[in-house]
């Protein structure tokens, strides 16, 4: 499974943005997604995830209430938009993929894509 993430940019704050994570080499489907960033000088962190089979989504607190995941499958992407972004949402934000149950832990994925840089400054 190849991931590709794409969507990221300059936002000014509570602005928003669309960050898409393309397949290529399977069904995304079939996989729980999740999206992680790591913010400069820190760990890659959970920030959302859809899972396999349900479609179920799980957001980190940070992004709660102001964030959706949800499956393009025409696209075999899975997109996730971040709304009121707040210049601590200033990442570079992960795809990534697995046939198990999405996970909250990057241990829990099996394929990653690149990041794709969100810069939310004025």
């Amino acid at each position: 499974v190849q991931l590709q993430a794409s969507g990221g940019g300059l936002v000014q704050p509570g602005g928003s943005l669309v960050l898409s994570c393309a397949a290529s080499g399977a069904t995304l489907s079939a996989y729980s997604v999740g999206w992680f960033r790591r913010a400069p000088g820190q760990d890659r962190e959970f920030v959302a995830a859809v899972a396999a089979s349900t479609d179920k989504t799980y957001y980190h607190d940070s992004v709660m209430g102001r964030s959706t995941i949800s499956r393009d499958n025409a696209k075999n992407a899975v997109n996730l938009r971040v709304g009121s972004l707040k210049p601590e949402d200033t990442a570079l934000y992960y795809c990534a993929a697995t046939p198990a149950a999405p996970s909250t832990g990057v241990l829990g994925y099996d394929y990653w894509g690149q990041g794709t840089l969100v810069t939310v400054s004025s």
